[in-house]
């Protein structure tokens, strides 16, 4: 899973930055791997996304059928506590999620919606 920070009015360090707290909280899961998406990995269509480098983490999970679940309520409750809330962009096999000026109960259902279409079980949350 890709997931791509962006802020208009926020420099590339501070976005940086948030991408890499984001990392630390997502690492304490049972995930394989989250790393920093460098030139060359930008998501096809990816306009507006400028520097794909700064603020992008490929999140690489685990076969645990709660893993993507568990990822997205981090990244929810991530986004919940920062300042500046970003806009969050997830995408998985072509199946994007983008979540900016939404009200608290449209992300949250947004997320559930997502997570519904790529859990194993086809359930929705």
């Amino acid at each position: 899973m890709k997931v791509l920070l962006t802020e208009e009015e926020t420099a590339a360090d501070h976005l940086d930055e948030m991408a890499h707290q984001l990392r630390r909280e997502l690492l304490q899961l049972d995930v394989h791997d989250v790393v920093p998406l460098r030139d060359g990995q930008t998501p096809p269509g990816a306009r507006g996304w400028g520097m794909a480098e700064v603020g992008a983490l490929l999140v690489t999970l685990n076969q645990s059928a709660t893993a993507l679940g568990t990822v997205i309520d981090v990244v929810r409750g991530w986004r919940a506590r920062c300042r500046e809330r970003p806009t969050i962009r997830l995408v998985i096999d072509g199946d994007v999620l983008e979540i900016s000026e939404a009200s608290p109960e449209q992300a949250a259902r947004s997320f559930e919606l997502f997570v519904g279409r790529h859990s194993g079980s086809g359930e929705q949350r």
